[in-house]
């Protein structure tokens, strides 16, 4: 091990006996009591020295015995020390990898200040890179998403759509103007590449991916599926059947889209463990009796048009729905887990509207999730409002703290 303090939390001296790490009320944390011997001895956890030599360093600093192991013991504990060397096999492999790692390194930043373990950053951004992903959908918000992803590390993203380029999917990050009348889902897929750590060359559908094609079924394979369409009422409505291969391989699968001022993210879905589009739909219905009425005529819609998908929204959207699919990848469970995640212009106000899973849906969630709705049931609440910790809630380091609570005042 080659222990090193977490450079993605910049540190500083609250007062002569205690340090903080972090600025944000997310991620900061204090550690106390410090003398200034060993707040100096921090400096020497840099990456570049193993255990062994680390003693000698404490020993040459007049640091009694023991207390290199116990510092280091204690900032692994609280998630402060990761390790150069750790992650595994494949983490290994990445660090061959110069040119791409290099582009990779704020993602990798990033990843340890949610991933405790020392090494486990670079072993997640690793693991990413065997992830396959489709994104349906290479419209403004699609083509954008499937390029982050890409460029995130995720290891396949396949996009699939029909038609070809029209002036109105041009955008930045996602098709460009230079691909004005190509086919839709090849302009895609290689921004994809273009958007790729390493340029990696144009691979051939697996086997197991062309045989599930030429079936008309889904690559069970598939880490994620991710419903982008480019049709608002798609995004407004989605179709229940068009997702029942989905749940019957029990793929993952995220909606995402613009419809008219409305940026939405969510819901995701665990085929049996959180509700569908079939849960959507059946729970409007019981709300509003006109439902299938209304969502009947918009399908039928008369004449094409362009739809209205402001850039900039269209350009949130497609970030916020990459980073909870890139959450999910990670192995956490993001919030748009059997919730929508809704933002509408001109206010660009996040809310979001939980789905319950349906007793009349037939995939499967309203078993699990008996007796789990709550007073807000299919209203909108806002839960990205700011929570202030009082000081009594300052966390010292080496307690417990469960991902997204208060860490230390600040």
């Amino acid at each position: 091990m080659h222990p090193m303090v977490k450079p993605a939390l910049r540190r500083g001296w609250r007062d002569l006996n205690t340090v903080q790490f972090g600025m944000t009320p997310a991620h900061a944390m204090t550690l106390g009591p410090m003398d200034t011997a060993t707040g100096s001895f921090l400096d020497l956890l840099n990456g570049t020295r193993g255990l062994p030599l680390l003693r000698d360093e404490g020993r040459r600093m007049d640091l009694p015995d023991g207390q290199v192991d116990a510092l280091l013991e204690r900032l692994a504990r609280a998630g402060l020390l990761d390790d150069t060397r750790g992650g595994g096999p494949a983490a290994d492999a990445l660090r061959e990898r110069t040119d791409a790692l290099e582009r990779l390194r704020p993602d990798l930043a990033s990843l340890t200040l949610t991933t405790p373990e020392p090494g486990g950053a670079l072993g997640r951004l690793a693991a990413r890179g065997a992830q396959r992903v489709q994104v349906r959908g290479a419209g403004r918000v699609g083509a954008l998403l499937a390029s982050v992803l890409s460029g995130a590390g995720v290891g396949e993203v396949d996009v699939r759509d029909v038609g070809r380029v029209e002036p109105w999917d041009v955008a930045p990050g996602g098709l460009p103007a230079d691909s004005l009348r190509e086919r839709r889902q090849d302009a895609a897929r290689a921004a994809v590449r273009r958007a790729a750590p390493g340029r990696p060359a144009r691979r051939a559908r697996s086997t197991r991916a062309a045989a599930a094609a030429s079936a008309g079924t889904d690559d069970p394979g598939l880490s994620l599926v991710i419903i982008a369409p480019r049709d608002d009422v798609a995004v407004h409505a989605p179709d229940p059947f068009a997702a029942e291969p989905l749940l019957a391989s029990g793929t993952p699968h995220l909606y995402t889209g613009v419809v008219e001022g409305t940026g939405v993210v969510g819901p995701l879905v665990l085929p049996g463990g959180t509700s569908c589009a079939g849960c959507l739909h059946q729970d409007r219905a019981d709300r509003d009796p006109a439902w299938p009425r209304l969502v009947a005529q918009w399908r039928s819609g008369s004449a094409r048009r362009v739809g209205a998908c402001d850039l900039a929204l269209a350009t949130a959207v497609a970030g916020v729905a990459a980073a909870h699919a890139l959450a999910f990848l990670d192995g956490a469970s993001p919030s748009s887990a059997g919730t929508r995640w809704e933002v509408s212009l001109p206010g660009l106000t996040w809310h979001s509207r939980p789905i319950w899973p349906h007793p009349a849906c037939g995939c499967g969630a309203a078993e699990r999730g008996k007796g789990e709705h709550s007073s807000t049931d299919g209203e909108p609440r806002e839960t990205m409002a700011v929570r202030r910790p009082s000081p009594a809630r300052r966390r010292e380091a080496g307690v417990s703290r469960p991902t997204g609570t208060w860490r230390a005042h600040v």
